[in-house]
């Protein structure tokens, strides 16, 4: 799998601080040339997000985009969407039973060892994080720093996804290390303060971030 520069994750706890609904930001994200998206869904999956998450399905594939669904494989396999997992979650070989052998499989690392062991796993990518620290998980694990993402680089043939406290500030510094791919949140949101978004300003926010992976 190639994967694009930047892996946008719509996480709905971050979305729902500032005001933004999920289909607002996908539209908005895949209007600034995102070419993935993933849901971040920790809540209650009701029927009113379902559908939601439906009309962000539908906007993905009308654009060509792979859609990943985080941790639930039950909602990914009917949004006909990829799946991410973790390493409390579903195990990949078990996902993999699930989801058959074309969907796309990501999953989460974060430590050397689980990055190497995440190599022999049926996998389409790997993610290992937080590479700095971050406000969007409420336990995260341990930063690895930029020095790790270097290292584990050479551990890991399928493409390697970065993760955690990724700005514009210091993304280029990852992927310069080798990096596949960055993983943003909340750089590509306005901070929770500021003015109201609007689907302008999102969409902004992910074309500058196309331009500065760019130069990578």
């Amino acid at each position: 799998m190639r994967l694009p520069r930047v892996y946008p994750i719509l996480d709905t706890a971050s979305l729902e601080v500032r005001g933004i609904s999920l289909c607002t930001a996908a539209a908005a994200f895949l209007e600034g040339g995102a070419a993935i998206l993933q849901i971040r869904h920790k809540g209650h999956w009701s029927r009113d997000f379902f559908e939601s998450a439906r009309q962000v399905a539908r906007l993905c594939r009308e654009g060509g985009v792979d859609l990943i669904v985080n941790d639930r494989a039950d909602f990914a396999m009917l949004l006909e969407a990829g799946l991410h997992v973790g390493q409390d979650d579903l195990s990949p070989r078990d996902a993999r039973k699930l989801m058959g052998p074309d969907a796309v499989i990501g999953f989460s690392s974060h430590s050397a060892s689980q990055l190497a062991a995440a190599g022999g796993e049926p996998v389409d990518y790997v993610a290992l994080g937080p590479v700095f620290g971050t406000a969007s998980k409420r336990n995260p694990d341990p930063v690895v720093g930029v020095d790790e993402v270097r290292r584990c680089r050479t551990l890991l043939e399928q493409p390697l996804v970065a993760i955690g406290g990724i700005t514009r500030d210091n993304a280029l510094e990852v992927l310069n290390a080798g990096a596949d791919s960055v993983a943003v949140i909340a750089s590509l949101l306005p901070g929770p303060d500021g003015p109201p978004p609007t689907a302008q300003s999102l969409r902004q926010r992910m074309e500058e971030w196309q331009q500065l992976v760019k130069t990578a």
